[in-house]
């Protein structure tokens, strides 16, 4: 399958689970020394050939300017961890829980997410910013996936199927947490 095919089939999934918005998030692969990401305002269950562009993971150039306004957290990510496919997604729950828990982690309660996740780790930052690239990076050195406060979540993963099966446990664990602590009150 041709990478941005790939990309088109995570983002009708990430879109049919409501994980993100259409055009709300982003989704990103590696290849060697380049990155392919989605344009900036792309709606995620539609994305073609021209839904994506090609970037050097090194350096900016001219195309940042349409590329996702999280392309510096996309880049950061690939420098500093062995991650080949990222995706950024804007889970409800994921992002209740983050305004909600006041710790530096997020524990989950369901077994799933105790086994594959053990924690999730809250990070703060502005979109697009030094700030949530260097912090997300941090958290992913040891993590496959990381809350953004009031935000989202990034997820890694060898395979964008991979990074699509933490985005979603990541929000399942969110999502029961939440219910969980609502009736405990």
């Amino acid at each position: 399958m041709i990478m941005w095919q790939e990309i088109a089939k995570i983002g009708k999934k990430l879109v049919k689970r409501d994980l993100v918005e259409s055009q709300f998030g982003n989704i990103s692969m590696r290849k060697g020394e380049k990155l392919l990401i989605t344009k900036s305002g792309s709606a995620l269950d539609e994305i073609n050939k021209d839904s994506v562009v090609e970037l050097d993971i090194e350096k900016p150039s001219y195309l940042d300017n349409i590329a996702s306004s999280e392309t510096i957290v996309h880049r950061t990510i690939y420098k500093n961890t062995s991650a080949l496919a990222i995706i950024h997604a804007h889970p409800a729950f994921a992002v209740i829980e983050s305004m909600l828990v006041d710790a530096k982690t997020i524990i989950p309660i369901n077994i799933e997410g105790k086994h594959f996740l053990h924690e999730i780790p809250l990070v703060k930052g502005a979109p697009g910013t030094e700030e949530l690239a260097d912090n997300t990076a941090q958290a992913l050195m040891g993590y496959k996936g990381a809350v953004i406060c009031g935000h989202g979540t990034f997820a890694i993963g060898k395979t964008l199927d991979e990074a699509y099966f933490v985005t979603a446990l990541v929000e399942q664990s969110c999502k029961l947490k939440y219910y969980f602590d609502m009736a405990k009150r």
